[in-house]
């Protein structure tokens, strides 16, 4: 009989804490971290943050709407967007910004807020003058943004946010099995959140421990 109580494998929901003080900083993110805490003395009031995914832009970008009561927008909505009310709190966060497909949308967004002297944080996965676009004067405007990267992170930051993501999903994780998964993942906060999810759902589903020999049966072809 197993010495662990059983649990109902249920699709529930965990919150991810998007708080300043869950916000694991080291040398892949400690620029733009810098950035979101110097507000409002920024290099110019319209930046982007540009990172791959799951480095933690979505997480500054929270942090930095909470400080500067920044409304938030998605870049695949920006043309459905009323934009003078989306400025209204003087500070707006398009998330994904290069998903825009409203070129004409985040061209007058850029020149309203300039005119209102409103912050603009766009986030995205490349720089802005990679971003798709036909309007000249708005290729002008994106290549104008100042950018900060976000890296890939280290061992260290990845451990970090192996650990977060267990404790956000109160699952309690064995130093075993967060060495052996740094060994197997991809180099990426968005594969060690992954990684995490998959073996809850996976000890929960056979009623076991999230053990290293779960994560070995699981992840061994990953090397």
């Amino acid at each position: 009989m197993s010495v662990f109580p059983r649990q109902l494998a249920l699709a529930l929901d965990h919150a991810e804490s998007y708080a300043r003080e869950d916000f694991l900083s080291g040398a892949s993110n400690e620029a733009a971290l810098a950035l979101i805490e110097s507000w409002p003395d920024w290099p110019a009031r319209a930046v982007a943050l540009v990172g791959p995914e799951g480095s933690g832009k979505t997480h500054l970008a929270t942090i930095w709407a909470a400080a500067a009561g920044a409304r938030v927008v998605s870049g695949r909505h920006l043309g459905e967007t009323d934009l003078p009310g989306a400025l209204a709190t003087g500070a707006l966060v398009v998330e994904d910004a290069a998903a825009v497909t409203d070129e004409r949308a985040l061209f007058h967004l850029i020149n309203l807020a300039r005119e209102e002297g409103a912050f603009l944080l766009f986030t995205a996965r490349s720089a802005p003058a990679l971003w798709p676009s036909s309007l000249p004067d708005l290729v002008s405007r994106l290549r104008a943004l100042p950018v900060v990267a976000l890296d890939e992170p280290d061992d260290g930051l990845l451990r970090g946010v192996l650990l977060k993501v267990a404790a956000d999903r109160q699952l309690s994780l064995d130093d075993s099995v967060v060495r052996y998964l740094l060994t197997r993942i991809e180099r990426s906060a968005a594969a060690a959140r992954a990684a995490v999810i998959a073996l809850d759902k996976e000890a929960l589903r056979q009623g076991r421990a999230p053990s290293r020999a779960l994560a070995a049966e699981m992840f061994r072809d990953r090397a």
